[in-house]
């Protein structure tokens, strides 16, 4: 029995690419590799978003309106209906001049899970626990 921990790092904001939309993806298709596990075994992935990666986490994001495709926002929303612990690095968040405020939620899909503000100390020693870091 064991616990494999995953940290996907998204540092580089999704304009011009997919980078961002990939690593949300790819954490919350991880927990569904359980299924594929001895018993007792668990799958933890962590989202963390740091450096230029913080710039595409505002709520309010038209990107189906205007581009027909899902936005960063409503993959964090799912991100958070599954309860996927999503960290925000705290000090990219003021060098970028972003409030906390406008971070994603997902209340109105029933989520009690909240994106987590934290400082980079929290969001290296999510990488420093995880057997396996992604970065994006």
């Amino acid at each position: 029995m064991g616990d494999v921990k995953l940290a996907f790092v998204v540092q580089r904001p999704q304009y011009k690419g997919e980078t961002s939309r990939l690593a949300i993806t790819h954490a919350i298709a991880y927990q569904t590799v359980e299924i594929l596990l001895e018993d007792g075994d668990t799958v933890t992935p962590t989202l963390c978003f740091v450096g230029e990666g913080v710039l595409g986490l505002q709520k309010g994001q038209k990107a189906m309106d205007l581009y027909g495709v899902t936005s960063t926002e409503t993959h964090l929303k799912n991100c958070l209906f599954v309860d996927l612990d999503v960290l925000v690095c705290k000090e990219d968040l003021a060098k970028y001049g972003i409030p906390e405020d406008l971070m994603p939620d997902a209340e109105d899909m029933g989520a009690d899970k909240k994106i987590k503000v934290a400082p980079f100390s929290e969001i290296q020693k999510a990488m420093e626990d995880a057997k396996h870091v992604l970065f994006f």
